[in-house]
């Protein structure tokens, strides 16, 4: 199809790619393709109760001065073990990650310590997606620093996330290290679920009412910019039934990943929505918990 008949097709000019304003704002709005968005968080509240009874309670451990600054540590009962981290999505906005306590228990089982990270959402920073980066991967060096305190092998420390928690996970694997004094090799692999790599697109949705993109932010943190410090395998997946922008982020990503010589596994979840992918993470039955745990050489 030439442009001439997009623009024929569009209701409105086209904003990004063969989209106008309101087919992009709703490219970025999960519940237009995934109406059932509540339905699953009261799923995963419940389970993460359940996981609680099951595991007992998190260490709940300060990575930095602020109350928000914590993290939750599932612990396994193995010595020097690798080290999950989760980094929790929700459109930026804040979210608790005790609501994810769900996803600790396949890694704890399997041989390894899951960390939930808590950190701002947008609310708390006037807008700004440079403090909540900062923050995560501020977490992850106080994890790689402090490991050896809670049974932590520092040297097999890796990262997941989804949506949101995605791009964040992104920034953490693209991240010069050096600024935050520890090298550039501390993640040692990365689960990054239905993400967004380049801010471009978001920034020109309806998600900048709430979102104080800058071209600072859109370049700093489009970690599909930032390839050349990525220094560790990354799983890119995605279900099928999110939205197309999901969808094409990831692909590309994945595509620029491997373009960049480094290496790459795409996963595609047939039948899964934005929300229902998340619980396929803590499942070693699924795609993607089966994967996460290859990764991380666990059984």
């Amino acid at each position: 199809m030439n442009q001439a008949a997009k623009v024929q097709d569009a209701k409105g000019p086209l904003v990004w790619l063969d989209m106008d304003q309101k087919a992009l704002d709703d490219a970025y709005d999960q519940m237009v393709y995934a109406p059932n968005r509540d339905q699953v968080h009261k799923r995963n509240v419940f389970n993460s109760d359940r996981v609680r009874a099951r595991l007992g309670a998190p260490k709940r451990l300060a990575y930095g001065t602020k109350p928000v600054e914590a993290l939750d540590l599932f612990a396994t009962d193995k010595p020097n073990a690798p080290i999950s981290i989760f980094i929790h999505g929700g459109a930026w906005r804040a979210r608790t990650v005790k609501d994810y306590a769900f996803l600790a228990e396949m890694i704890v089982r399997s041989g390894a310590h899951w960390i939930g990270l808590d950190f701002d959402g947008v609310e708390g920073t006037e807008g700004n997606l440079l403090p909540m980066a900062d923050q995560v991967r501020r977490a992850v060096a106080w994890v790689y620093k402090n490991a050896s305190s809670f049974g932590g092998d520092p040297n097999r420390i890796y990262v997941s996330g989804q949506s949101s928690g995605a791009h964040l996970s992104g920034c953490v694997v693209t991240t010069d290290w050096k600024d935050y004094g520890v090298s550039n090799d501390i993640v040692k692999g990365a689960l990054l679920c239905s993400g967004m790599f380049d801010l471009k697109p978001v920034r020109l949705s309806k998600r900048s009412q709430y979102v104080a993109f800058t071209d600072e932010v859109e370049e700093k943190l489009s970690s599909q910019r930032r390839l050349d410090r990525l220094n560790c395998p990354v799983i890119v997946a995605y279900g099928t039934y999110e939205t197309p922008e999901f969808q094409r982020q990831s692909r590309e990503f994945a595509e620029a990943v491997k373009q960049a010589g480094k290496p790459v596994t795409l996963l595609v979840a047939e039948g899964y929505n934005h929300f229902e992918i998340a619980e396929a993470i803590g499942n070693p039955l699924s795609l993607l918990g089966a994967a996460v745990l290859e990764q991380m050489k666990l059984t």
